[in-house]
C-alpha cells in the first residue's frame, strides 16, 4: 500500500507501527446540524481506505468522535461554540440538538453503507481524560494558565507547522479572518486548551476544573480521544483538508508533547467538494444534504459512486449536470451486470480471477486510486472470462467499493437455501426494524449481535432486509 502522507507531502510506502495492524482515526461530525454531501465526501473515502486496507490483509482498528462541544465558529478559537448557535436556532437544549443530528448523521452513513468505527466517542464523555493530558502539559511547561484560560504555548516546538501550508506571517492579526488578537496568549499562534467562566458566559456545556468552571477547547478532544481508545502511537488520521491547520496542526503539537514521541506516521486529507460558486458549506446556497438528493430522485451509492470517480486529493466540482452524468454511468454499468448469466454454473477461472483482482488491488496500493478500480469494474465485463468468474469478481470488488452492484437481485435469489428462517431470528429482525424506525440506533445494533449469535445475518438493502445463514 502506497499513500500521500500530507504531512511530508509525498506519496510513501505504507508500513503501521505494528506490521499488519493499523490503528486508524478520523475526524467525526460537529453535531449541530445535517451533513452536508461535501461532509460526506471526506467520510466515503475514509471507509473506502478502510475497506481497501481490510481486503489489502490489514487488521484495521477505527476511532472517531462526535463533537458535542467547544467547536467554536472560528478556528481561531474565537466566536461562539458552534454546539450552543445550533441550540439557539432551534430552541432546544444543546444535548438535544446533539442527539438529534447524531441520529441523522448516522443514517447517513446508514445509507451510504458506511462502516460505524469501532470506537465513536461523545466529545462530552472524556473532560476527565482532557484534564489528565492539559495538567501534564501545565507540568511539564509547555502549557500556561492566563487570565481564565489555558493556553499551549507554542513557542516550546521546535517545529510548530506540521503540513507545510501556514507560516507566521499567515497568523498575523487582520491577515486571516478566523485570527483575532487574543492578549492573554504569550504568543500569536498560541491556541486555548480549556476555556473557563472567564469567556463566553453562555456556554451552556461547564464542567468544574483545576482552573475554573469551564469547558474544552476543540483541539483537545480528538487528541485525548485518540489516545484513549487507539493508544499512542496511531498508524492513520483521516480528515478534511481544511482539518490540516489549525486543528490537525494543533493535535500533533499537544499530543507529541504529552507523550513525548511521533504520535501519527500518516495523515490522509480529503480534497472539498466545491460548487461554481466556491467550498460548499452549510451556511450558502442550497443546503445539500443526501436527503436532498434522494428527495430529487438520487440514490445516496449514485452519490458515493460519483465521489469515487475522482481521486480524493483533487478538487471535486458539483453540479447536478456532473451527478447527472455519474447516474448514466451508474445506471449503465449495473444494466450490464443485470445481462450475466447469474444462473451459470461454470467454475471459477482462478488464474483469470487472481489477474483482475490483482489488478483491483494494485488501483487501492496506488494512493487510493478509484477511478482505477472502477476501470477494473469495466475491464472485468468486457472480457471473455465465464459469467461465474465475473460475478464472483465483481461481488468481491464491491465489498471495497460498496455501491450496491447488486441490489437488483432479488430476496429469493440472494438468499437460496435460508427460507426457513426460524421464527426467533423472524421475531428479532422485526424487533430491530422497529427499533430503527424510533431511532434507538445502538438497540438495533445490540439485536443485530443477537441474530448474529443465532447463525443468521442479515443485510439492508433498497429492496429490503435480506436474511443470510452464516
Amino acid at each position: 500500500m502506497k499513500l500521500y502522507n500530507s504531512e511530508t507531502r509525498t506519496i510513501e510506502e505504507f508500513i503501521p507501527y505494528d506490521e499488519k495492524k493499523v490503528n486508524m482515526y478520523t475526524c467525526g461530525p460537529t453535531v449541530y446540524h445535517f451533513a452536508h454531501i461535501g461532509n460526506l465526501r471526506s467520510y466515503i473515502m475514509e471507509d473506502i481506505l478502510e475497506r481497501s486496507l481490510r481486503y489489502l490483509g490489514y487488521d484495521v482498528k477505527r476511532a472517531m468522535n462526535i463533537t458535542d462541544v467547544g467547536h467554536l465558529s472560528s478556528d481561531g478559537d474565537t466566536g461562539e461554540d458552534k454546539m450552543l448557535l445550533g441550540a439557539k436556532r432551534e430552541n432546544k437544549t444543546v444535548m438535544q440538538v446533539a442527539q438529534e443530528y447524531t441520529d441523522a448523521f448516522k443514517r447517513d452513513m446508514e445509507m451510504l453503507n458506511l462502516k460505524w468505527p469501532e470506537y465513536v466517542v461523545p466529545a462530552t464523555s472524556c473532560v476527565a481524560d482532557y484534564i489528565k493530558i492539559i495538567s501534564k502539559l501545565i507540568n511539564t511547561g509547555y502549557a500556561y494558565y492566563s487570565h481564565g484560560n489555558v493556553y499551549f504555548d507554542t513557542s516550546k516546538l521546535g517545529k510548530y507547522y506540521r503540513f507545510g501550508n501556514e507560516d507566521a506571517s499567515n497568523l498575523s492579526v487582520g491577515v486571516r479572518e478566523t485570527v483575532e488578537e487574543d492578549e492573554n496568549k504569550k504568543n500569536k499562534n498560541d491556541f486555548v486548551l480549556w476555556f473557563t467562566k472567564s469567556k463566553f458566559e453562555n456556554q451552556a456545556l461547564k464542567w468544574d476544573s483545576p482552573w475554573g468552571v469551564g469547558y474544552p477547547g476543540w483541539h483537545i478532544e480528538c487528541s485525548a480521544i485518540s489516545l484513549k481508545t487507539l493508544g499512542e502511537h496511531l498508524d492513520i488520521h483521516c480528515g478534511g483538508i481544511d482539518n490540516r491547520f489549525p486543528h490537525h496542526t494543533n493535535e500533533i503539537a499537544q499530543t507529541e508533547s504529552y507523550t513525548g514521541h511521533r504520535w501519527c506516521k500518516y495523515w490522509f486529507h480529503v480534497e472539498h467538494l466545491i460548487t461554481k460558486s466556491g467550498k460548499m458549506s452549510k451556511s450558502s446556497g442550497e443546503f445539500l444534504t443526501l436527503s436532498l438528493l434522494k428527495q430529487k430522485g438520487y440514490a445516496p451509492e449514485v452519490y458515493k459512486f460519483f465521489c469515487l470517480l475522482s481521486h480524493y486529493r483533487k478538487q471535486l466540482l458539483f453540479s447536478y449536470d456532473t451527478l447527472d452524468s455519474a447516474k448514466n454511468m451508474y445506471d449503465k454499468l449495473k444494466d450490464r451486470i443485470k445481462k450475466l448469466n447469474f444462473n451459470e454454473n461454470f467454475n471459477i477461472d482462478k488464474s483469470v480471477y487472481e489477474k483482475f483482482d490483482e489488478q483491483f488491488k494494485s488501483s487501492l496500493a496506488n494512493d487510493l486510486n478509484t477511478s482505477l478500480a472502477i476501470t477494473a469494474i469495466y475491464d472485468v465485463l468486457k472480457s471473455d472470462v465465464n459469467d461465474t468468474t465475473k460475478v464472483a469478481l465483481l461481488k468481491s470488488f464491491d465489498t471495497v467499493l460498496n455501491i450496491n452492484l447488486f441490489g437488483f437481485l432479488n430476496n429469493e435469489q440472494e438468499n437460496q437455501g435460508s427460507k426457513e428462517v426460524p421464527s426467533e431470528v423472524l421475531k428479532l429482525i422485526e424487533d430491530r426494524k422497529i427499533a430503527k424506525q424510533n431511532k434507538n440506533f445502538e438497540q438495533a445494533d445490540k439485536i443485530r449481535l443477537s441474530i448474529k449469535s443465532l447463525g443468521y445475518d442479515i443485510i439492508d438493502t433498497r429492496e429490503g432486509t435480506i436474511v443470510k445463514k452464516l
